[in-house]
């Protein structure tokens, strides 16, 4: 794992039928989760799906701002941006 952190622009879409990493919208990540905007559920939805999708530790992730929106920004621990998109379309096909 290298030493880089990433920080990076995600659009949540909150109370989904599923939990989904759906793709970049110009230059943010739409991210849909099942969870409610409630009580920060759907921000630990968002860091849970992440973290499997990149294949890290759920703790090398942030939301910095945006906690009660659903514009976030999120730090990623561990990886950098091309390391990021490359594990985030290992299960895309285009």
């Amino acid at each position: 794992m290298s030493n880089h952190s990433v920080r990076i622009d995600l659009k949540v879409i909150p109370s989904a039928s599923r939990d989904e990493v759906v793709g970049w919208l110009d230059k943010s990540l739409k991210v849909k989760v099942a969870a409610p905007p409630e009580r920060g559920q759907a921000n630990k939805a968002v860091i849970k799906i992440l973290a499997q999708q990149l294949g890290l530790p759920a703790a090398q992730i942030q939301i910095e701002s945006g906690s009660s929106s659903q514009r976030k920004s999120v730090l990623i621990n561990g990886l950098n941006l091309a390391e990021v998109e490359a594990r985030l379309m290992r299960d895309k096909t285009l």
